[in-house]
C-alpha cells in the first residue's frame, strides 16, 4: 500500500457542492496549489460538465510541466462508483438524475484514470490511513499496549448522516456501492429514518419543538451559542437539540459497530457541539437490552470508551490483562478478556480526511493496475 505522506505523484481533487466546486491538486497528502472555486451550475448538465473541465484544466495549468497521475474526488450518490456513473435522486445535482458517466467522461477528456467515491467512504478511508486509526494505534503502543485496531467506522454529521467502513485497510464499497446509514430506523420516531434525527435539519427541528418556536431561523452554530449562553434563546432547548442528536446517532452506530467490531470516528461541523452530543451518544452505545426472560444484555457487546477522554483512553489501553496457567504446566500466558472499542471526534476534520482519502484511494488503485 502506498505511503501517501511520501508519495510524489500528483492527484487532482474536487470538492463538489451544489453551489460551488472547489478544485485542487495533492502531493504527499497535502494541497500544492491554492484552490480554484467555480460555480457548480448543477441545474444545467452541459454547463456543469464544462465547469469541471475548466476547473481541472485550470489546475493543470498551474502545475506547469508537472503531470497529474489521476483525478479522485467525492460526489454525492446514488451512484455506481466503481464505474464512475452518477444517477438517481440527487437534490444538489438535479441534472444528473437520469444518469451521467462522469468518470469515463473526465477520463477521456484528460487521459488519466478517474476515481469517484462517496464522501462518507473517503472520510473513513482518510481517517483509517492517516487519521484516527493510526493515531490510536500509536498511542496504544506508547502506553505499552499490544492491542492494535484494523477496522474503522467513519461517520459524518452535516446536511445528512454519512458513513464509511474500512476493513483491514481496505475500503468496503459493497457489491452495489450502497453502504448507507441514513436509512436505519430513528430510535425515537417509529417508521422514520435516522437521518431525520442526525443532521443539520434535526438540530433545528428539535430546538424549535422544545423552545416552542418552530419558525426560528437559527442554524446549529447559533443553537450551540445559545446552549453556551453566548446568544439569546432557550438554553435548555438548545442543549436538548444536541443531546437528542447524540442519542439517535449512538443508537444507530450501535447496530453497525456490533457487526463491524472496530473504532468509530466522527467528523463534520456539528461536532463543535461535542460536549453536548457525546455524552448522549456514549450512553446510547452503552445502553442495555433484555431477553424475554428479563436477562440484561449490553447493546454493544464490546466495552465502549471515549478516546478523547485521557483517563478513559488509559483504561482503554490497559484493558483487563491477567495471567492464566496452561493446563498441566507451571507456565502462564497473558490474557486480556476485555473486548473493547473506542469513539473519537476527528482531529483531521472531515474536509481534510476526505481529501486524504481521495488521494490515497487513487494511489492504491493505480498501484493495483
Amino acid at each position: 500500500m502506498a505511503n501517501f505522506k511520501t508519495d510524489s505523484r500528483i492527484v487532482l481533487t474536487l470538492d463538489a457542492g451544489g453551489t460551488n466546486m472547489v478544485f485542487g491538486a495533492m502531493r504527499s497528502g497535502e494541497f500544492i496549489i491554492d484552490p480554484i472555486t467555480l460555480p457548480s451550475n448543477a441545474n444545467n448538465l452541459d454547463l456543469c460538465l464544462e465547469t469541471m473541465v475548466l476547473g481541472f484544466n485550470s489546475v493543470i495549468n498551474r502545475l506547469q510541466d508537472e503531470k497529474p497521475s489521476a483525478i479522485s474526488f467525492a460526489f454525492p450518490g446514488p451512484a455506481d462508483y466503481p464505474n464512475g456513473i452518477i444517477g438517481g435522486f440527487l437534490p444538489n445535482f438535479p441534472s444528473f438524475r437520469e444518469g451521467v458517466a462522469l468518470g469515463p467522461f473526465l477520463s477521456e477528456k484528460f487521459g488519466i484514470p478517474v476515481f469517484i467515491n462517496n464522501d462518507g467512504d473517503l472520510f473513513a478511508y482518510g481517517e483509517a490511513l492517516g487519521g484516527c486509526l493510526p493515531q490510536t494505534n500509536a498511542r496504544l503502543k506508547e502506553l505499552g499496549s499490544n492491542k492494535q485496531y484494523k477496522n474503522l467506522l467513519g461517520y459524518t454529521f452535516g446536511t445528512g448522516f454519512g458513513v464509511g467502513i474500512v476493513i483491514n485497510g481496505e475500503l468496503n464499497r459493497g457489491d452495489n456501492s450502497c453502504v448507507e446509514t441514513f436509512c436505519l430506523p430513528h430510535k425515537k420516531i417509529n417508521g422514520v429514518i435516522v437521518e431525520e434525527g442526525v443532521a443539520v435539519r434535526a438540530v433545528k427541528r428539535v430546538y424549535g419543538e422544545a423552545a416552542g418556536q418552530p419558525d426560528h431561523k437559527f442554524e446549529p452554530k447559533d443553537i450551540f451559542d445559545i446552549a453556551e449562553g453566548k446568544r439569546e434563546g432557550n438554553k435548555e432547548a438548545a442543549i436538548k437539540a444536541f443531546e437528542e442528536m447524540g442519542e439517535v446517532a449512538g443508537y444507530a452506530m450501535a447496530t453497525a459497530v456490533t457487526l463491524v467490531d472496530g473504532l468509530i470516528v466522527i467528523g463534520g461541523g456539528i461536532t463543535a457541539a461535542k460536549k453536548y452530543i457525546m455524552p448522549a451518544l456514549l450512553r446510547a452505545l452503552r445502553s442495555k437490552l433484555h431477553t424475554l426472560s428479563g436477562e440484561e444484555v449490553d447493546r454493544v457487546q464490546m466495552k465502549v470508551y471515549d478516546l478523547d477522554n485521557e483517563e478513559e483512553f488509559r483504561q482503554f489501553a490497559a484493558g483487563e490483562q491477567r495471567s492464566i496457567k496452561i493446563y498441566g504446566s507451571d507456565k502462564e500466558v497473558i490474557y486480556d478478556p476485555q473486548k473493547r472499542i473506542g469513539v473519537a471526534i476527528s482531529e483531521m476534520g472531515a474536509s481534510k480526511a476526505i481529501s486524504v482519502g481521495a488521494y490515497t484511494f487513487a494511489l492504491n488503485q493505480l498501484d493495483k493496475q
